[in-house]
């Protein structure tokens, strides 16, 4: 079996298993998912109780060969970004999972519950200190990105 073949049935679990049992205030579109599976959008809402409960979020998934083996590249898109100080203005998002702590065993239903929990545990609508300099110098692809995980209490 191929890598590209283990990646196919992997995402289509993976589509299954998300649509089953989403996360709270999760919700995937399969109008939104291509043949190939390789982009996936998904749309949350904020928890209720939080800062951010009712507002309207979505997330864009995008998948190489390679997965479950390399992360997703996972940025929050569309006109409305959280301000979060883990979340810059142009969607890109420090959490550790996505880049150097990624497992294969992790998911997209696993990378969705934890963006839900960094959004209600914030205590502070804010950007992170250096968003303005990190949006004008980063790459498009926020995997590029040698993040420095400073700061878990938000």
């Amino acid at each position: 079996m191929t890598q590209k073949v283990i990646t196919y049935k992997r995402l289509q679990k993976e589509l299954m298993a998300i649509q089953k049992e989403p996360p709270p205030g999760v919700r995937v579109n399969p109008d939104n998912i291509g043949p190939t599976l390789t982009q996936w959008t998904v749309d949350m809402e904020g928890a209720v109780g939080t800062l951010y409960e009712g507002e309207k979020f979505q997330l864009l998934f995008k998948f190489t060969p390679k997965y479950p083996f390399d992360s997703p590249e996972v940025t929050f898109i569309g006109p409305n970004i959280p301000v979060h100080p883990h979340v810059y203005s142009n969607g890109h998002i420090c959490l550790s999972i996505l880049t150097e702590d990624w497992s294969p065993a992790l998911s997209v239903q696993s990378v969705c519950l934890s963006i839900v929990s960094m959004l209600s545990s914030c205590k502070e609508k804010k950007r992170p200190p250096d968003n303005t300099l990190y949006v004008k110098t980063c790459s498009k692809n926020p995997k590029k990105t040698r993040w420095w995980y400073h700061d878990d209490s938000v």
